[in-house]
């Protein structure tokens, strides 16, 4: 007489969603503890709201500040532009050497991909406040730590997309001899060329909209007007340079959007 063996017992999927909801509440109020969140006292601030408000309505918009805040405008765009071209030559050899797709090395692949977390794990912030005590202040310095930046983002972003390419036509090249850069241009580049410039496009919208937060620590741009006008308590200026950043955002986005969807990305 032989004896069946029982199949191990699962957790019954009510009692795991029960200790799932569980965590996620505690995790909740640890957080509303932690981080003082209280709509009492945004309630309790009303008055200040509002004397910001009328402060900051409506909008400066005498061409002295309108003018000076486009110039400005332009300058976050070019920042932006800049960040996301200049790094793409990194971002693609660093992919390259990241992917599996494109790389028989272990050590090399665990290498590029090291580079690529640091580079991403580095808000662009810091990178902008590292160079701005190295170059001064300005654009400049937006412009290197978006390419740091960005190289490790987009270097990652590629990668992974390079890996998901069909196996096929990689493992017919590798068995015939071909090299990494062999299979990289013959097989894996011409697949995956509309996501890179879907991504790219991503990333230089992402960079723009980056650009006016790197202004706020020195890297020039509207960010920087931003700043000034806070630090000036002339909060109408202020939504002068907000009013011009979305029409910026906007449009790039409107762009990217029309680019993007003509080469099917």
């Amino acid at each position: 007489m032989t004896t069946k063996l029982e199949p191990p017992r699962r957790a019954k999927p009510s009692v795991l969603v029960t200790a799932i909801v569980a965590c996620l509440v505690v995790v909740h109020v640890l957080a509303w503890q932690e981080t003082e969140f209280s709509p009492g006292a945004l309630v309790q601030g009303w008055r200040g709201m509002a004397d910001f408000l009328s402060e900051a309505l409506p909008p400066d918009l005498r061409w002295k500040v309108l003018g000076p805040s486009i110039e400005a405008a332009l300058v976050t765009l070019y920042i932006g532009l800049l960040g996301t071209t200049l790094s793409i030559p990194f971002a693609l050899v660093l992919a390259f050497l990241a992917s599996k797709a494109t790389t028989r090395s272990t050590t090399v692949y665990q290498a590029a991909r090291s580079i690529l977390s640091f580079l991403r794990s580095v808000p662009d912030v810091v990178f902008a406040l590292i160079f701005v005590t190295a170059v001064g202040l300005g654009p400049f310095a937006g412009v290197l730590a978006l390419i740091f930046h960005n190289t490790g983002v987009m270097g990652k972003l590629w990668a992974e997309a390079m890996e998901e390419t069909d196996l096929g036509p990689r493992d017919a090249l590798k068995i015939n001899g071909a090299s990494g850069l062999q299979v990289a241009t013959n097989a894996v580049f011409p697949t995956v060329l509309p996501q890179f410039v879907g991504l790219l496009l991503y990333r230089f919208d992402v960079n723009v909209r980056s650009s006016l937060v790197l202004g706020l620590v020195g890297a020039g741009g509207i960010g920087f007007l931003i700043n000034q006008s806070i630090k000036l308590f002339r909060f109408d200026q202020m939504v002068t340079h907000i009013l011009v950043v979305l029409v910026l955002v906007v449009a790039v986005d409107q762009l990217s959007a029309v680019v993007r969807r003509r080469i099917g990305a």
